[in-house]
């Protein structure tokens, strides 16, 4: 991997600061960032720290500086929850309709907080797309969106859809459907 000239940008963030156990960043950081030689001004890393709409205006200008007018990335890794949500893009959410903005705050009733996201104009613009699910409770999920959910309210990872490349799925046995 040539990690000297990597980019790394975050899909999503909870609305915390960057130290806190449920930081999307701390956790990248601890688990791959810190093992690999990036470097340090090719991690851009959301503010969850600051007010959720400065937050993700200012993310968005940072990736639109990082990658012109028509943003591209090369690859998005995402995760998927047993709920479908893909980034911070839950069912029943307001950035799920979201068609200009690339990153957004998005506020989630079902866990009572705001995240900050990126869309799926700027997710499924990717060259690539990679699913790294696992676990057995994501199982229906997976089903779900493997036979062609399309319905955005219920199964938003069904709609992150690679335009310009493809999207692979990486599941562990347990996530796999069996059928």
């Amino acid at each position: 991997m040539p990690w000297e000239a990597t980019q790394v940008l975050f899909a999503d963030e909870r609305c915390v600061p960057p130290d806190h156990a449920d930081s999307n960043w701390r956790m990248v950081w601890e688990t791959l960032l810190s093992r690999v030689p990036v470097v340090a001004a090719n991690v851009h890393r959301m503010r969850g720290e600051e007010a959720p709409h400065a937050a993700a205006e200012a993310y968005e200008r940072q990736v639109a500086a990082l990658l012109g007018s028509e943003p591209r990335l090369d690859l998005a890794l995402l995760g998927m929850g047993a709920d479908g949500h893909t980034a911070s893009l839950f069912p029943g959410t307001a950035a799920l309709e979201e068609t200009e903005r690339l990153v957004v705050a998005n506020h989630v009733p079902a866990v009572g907080a705001w995240r900050l996201t990126m869309t799926y104009r700027l997710l499924s613009a990717a060259a690539d797309v990679l699913f790294l699910v696992t676990g057995a409770a994501k199982t229906q999920a997976v089903r779900g969106v493997l036979q062609g959910s399309r319905e955005p309210r219920s199964m938003p990872a069904a709609r992150v859809l690679a335009a310009h490349g493809r999207v692979l799925w990486l599941l562990d046995e347990a996530a796999a459907p069996k059928s």
